[in-house]
């Protein structure tokens, strides 16, 4: 089968690779329809490189159709249609229980001290076979794939793998008050539906901050307050304060992580990082790894006092200098993690078979054929052609999507 694989540091290849097997009796493999470029994607392609070898498949946002299933498994059957989550989660154990199923004990990766393991990203988290992928294999057939209905496009539904449930859960994580007030940082695929969720869940002012104009052009069609970083610089701050009684946000959601804007020494450090040999590099970012906190530090610095920070946004660093003095003094509640994504599917699919309340139809921006991957990865760092959100068509039926 072909499939989207890393090759190097920006360097991404769609090469022809052994088709997925049933290997356990409750496995499922799923013949991929659709399956998006996230941004976190991008920490792959520019970052994490030190725990990719040649040829890992990329990929943690797919779905399709069951082709085949292992004899064990009762509730999944060739021919369902199914979104598959990022995690890699039983459903069963203590952690999964709880609802925490990026904490999953079953896959659990304890070599690297990580929680579940994730489709398509790095040793860190399993180094499982991603969904970028004209096919891809999946534990767990009875308690994993999200069987949604026939009919509606694929669009409809792809996002249950993971931009709907990480936006769902940065806005729950946010606590915003009822017509209260969130600020998201960066609005990206993440952040963008972050604005949407919040303003569906009774938020009474949504900010979105970003630098894109593209970005914020389409936010802004949606009814939140812009603020672009380039226009406003360091005058931000105070022009949200002054938008919001004096205080700041009583949220405040990053939806950026690790590659912050700004932070000179910090790029400079995970670029030299990422020139080491591999085995020095990870050992490196695992202990006094650093990231660009710039959009932290922001949602630090504009957060009311008494008020909640949401990270969404991934973050690698192991030696990440905080600002413990100011955070205790605004007495700042600070909520993160990988999103659960089962937890919230009972929330989420209702508003897409009942109506499209968040606008799931046309979210994405560009709709391209698997071996179109190296050059979406590329545009998609670089922010060109206007690209927000990227859905590729293993069968290569992009024209007609």
């Amino acid at each position: 089968m072909k499939a989207v694989t890393w090759q190097g540091r920006r360097k991404i290849e769609v090469v022809t690779v052994p088709d997925p097997r049933i290997v356990d009796p409750t496995d499922a493999v799923i013949k991929v329809t659709t399956t998006g470029l996230c941004g976190s994607d991008l920490h792959l392609y520019e970052v994490l490189g030190p725990f990719l070898d040649a040829g890992d498949v990329l990929g943690h946002e797919p779905m399709g159709v069951v082709a085949e299933v292992g004899h064990e498994a009762r509730e999944l059957k060739a021919g369902d249609r199914v979104v598959v989550p990022f995690n890699v989660s039983c459903g069963t154990c203590f952690m999964c229980r709880r609802g925490l199923h990026s904490q999953c004990e079953t896959t659990q990766v304890h070599e690297h001290g990580s929680g579940a393991s994730l489709f398509g990203y790095t040793k860190l988290y399993g180094q499982v076979p991603g969904g970028q992928a004209e096919y891809l294999r999946v534990p767990f057939a009875d308690t994993l794939p999200i069987r949604v209905p026939e009919g509606p496009s694929d669009e409809r539904f792809v996002y249950l793998s993971d931009v709907l449930p990480t936006a769902w859960q940065a806005v729950v994580y946010a606590d915003v008050p009822p017509g209260g007030s969130v600020a998201v940082l960066g609005l990206g695929p993440i952040g963008d539906m972050c604005t949407r969720v919040a303003a569906h869940r009774g938020a009474g002012q949504v900010i979105g901050i970003d630098l894109v104009p593209e970005r914020l052009a389409r936010a802004a069609g949606r009814g939140v307050q812009i603020y672009d970083l380039n226009q406003y610089g360091d005058q931000l701050v105070d022009a949200v304060r002054d938008a919001t009684d004096g205080r700041g946000p009583d949220s405040v959601i990053d939806a950026v992580g690790m590659e912050a804007h700004g932070s000179a020494g910090a790029k400079a450090a995970q670029t030299a990082t990422g020139l080491l040999p591999d085995a020095l590099a990870s050992a490196l970012m695992q202990k006094a790894g650093v990231d660009k906190l710039g959009a932290l530090k922001l949602a630090i610095e504009l957060v009311r006092r008494g008020g909640t920070i949401s990270l969404s946004g991934v973050y690698g660093g192991a030696a990440d200098p905080l600002p413990l003095l100011t955070m205790f003094d605004k007495q700042i509640q600070l909520r993160m993690g990988q999103a659960n994504v089962h937890r919230w599917v009972d929330d989420l699919l209702p508003l897409l078979t009942d109506g499209d309340p968040l606008g799931v139809e046309g979210f994405a921006t560009h709709h391209l054929p698997l071996d179109e991957a190296p050059r979406a990865y590329a545009d998609f760092q670089k922010k060109r052609d206007n690209m927000v959100k990227v859905l590729f068509h293993p069968d290569n039926r992009a024209a007609a999507a």
